[in-house]
């Protein structure tokens, strides 16, 4: 797969591709719909498969100051949708110059002189241009005028009649609920970085952990979770069960939110090497405790507890992106 942070000049194979268009934080269900639509239209025009997205999140660049709030960091999001079939990646820089083009001249200018798309696929929320004047009704007439389908692919829903949202998992982490986060998804949420030092408290309490910094993604409910860590190994991800602690440390009179995850029956050397730990259930909230002691027998409580939930679970650790379901979606309805 070939990721372009530019659409002029490019080679002739990321030419005349079927894109799917649209920011796709956390790359969930719905977004899967679109993106595999795309890929079977792609066969059928026997063309690429391409996704044309922006980074940062304009949210991001138009609420700079607002808490972190994005699902998937840009990492992630290739890796999920590479697994998806996705042969080109475009990724727009969301700045003031593009956030000013008319929806006009967003066709013209990267669509059709840039990427000279064969044929377009975007949400029915889809809306582009400057002071989002562009929308999906839009993108039709000038596909039209211009040589290029256009595909709307409208909002789809789980079998309980919920939609798969972006908005609607980032509430469900947020209520320290994520197995019906993971429903949302397709796979479980997952926390990603590089392990680095931290205060050992683990380690003397018998726990040593892997601490991994938030970044600047979303921060679920601070407390305890069921886990499972992956460990990259070149084009492999080892996957261990584990207990993890998510937030401020208060024992520790932490300020930063920090991710501390300890591995069953493990002994390894993890400073310095990307971790990814993946959120399968909530167990309890953070807690202040009396000592030390108190705090080390509910470590031994939380590890007992996520054990039986891991056991319990069933789940395939070949799949390259998360220890859950395999990326797919449901028929658009």
């Amino acid at each position: 797969m070939a990721i372009f942070r530019h659409t002029t000049d490019l080679p002739d194979e990321a030419l005349g591709a079927v894109v799917a268009i649209g920011n796709f934080d956390g790359v969930h269900r719905g977004h899967q719909a679109v993106i595999n639509k795309a890929g079977r239209l792609a066969r059928e025009f026997e063309t690429t498969l391409a996704v044309l997205t922006f980074e940062p999140h304009p949210r991001r660049f138009f609420r700079p100051d607002s808490p972190p709030f994005q699902l998937t960091s840009f990492r992630l999001k290739v890796r999920l949708m590479e697994a998806l079939g996705v042969e080109h990646i475009f990724v727009l820089p969301f700045n003031r110059a593009l956030s000013e083009l008319s929806a006009e001249d967003f066709v013209r200018r990267v669509l059709v002189e840039g990427l000279r798309a064969r044929h377009v696929l975007v949400g029915d929320n889809f809306v582009f241009g400057h002071r989002r004047t562009g929308d999906t009704a839009l993108l039709e007439r000038l596909g039209r005028s211009d040589g290029f389908g256009v595909s709307v692919v409208r909002q789809v829903e789980g079998a309980t009649g919920e939609a798969y949202s972006s908005s609607g998992i980032r509430n469900y982490l947020k209520a320290g609920n994520p197995t019906r986060a993971a429903l949302l998804l397709g796979r479980y949420w997952e926390i990603e970085g590089r392990v680095q030092a931290g205060a050992k408290l683990g380690r003397e309490l018998g726990f040593p952990t892997a601490n991994i910094p938030l970044g600047d993604i979303i921060e679920p409910a601070y407390g305890v979770y069921a886990v499972r860590a992956g460990i990259d190994r070149g084009e492999r991800t080892l996957w261990y069960a584990g207990v993890a602690n998510l937030g401020v440390r208060p024992m520790v009179d932490g300020e930063i939110p920090l991710l501390e995850a300890h591995l069953f029956d493990q002994d390894l050397d993890l400073y310095g090497q990307h971790m990814r730990v993946a959120l399968v259930d909530y167990l309890r909230p953070e807690l202040t405790f009396d000592d030390l002691e108190a705090m080390r027998v509910q470590m031994v409580e939380d590890g007992r507890r996520a054990r039986i939930i891991l056991d319990w679970e069933d789940w395939d650790p070949s799949w390259p992106s998360s220890p859950f379901m395999s990326v797919t979606a449901e028929p658009n309805r």
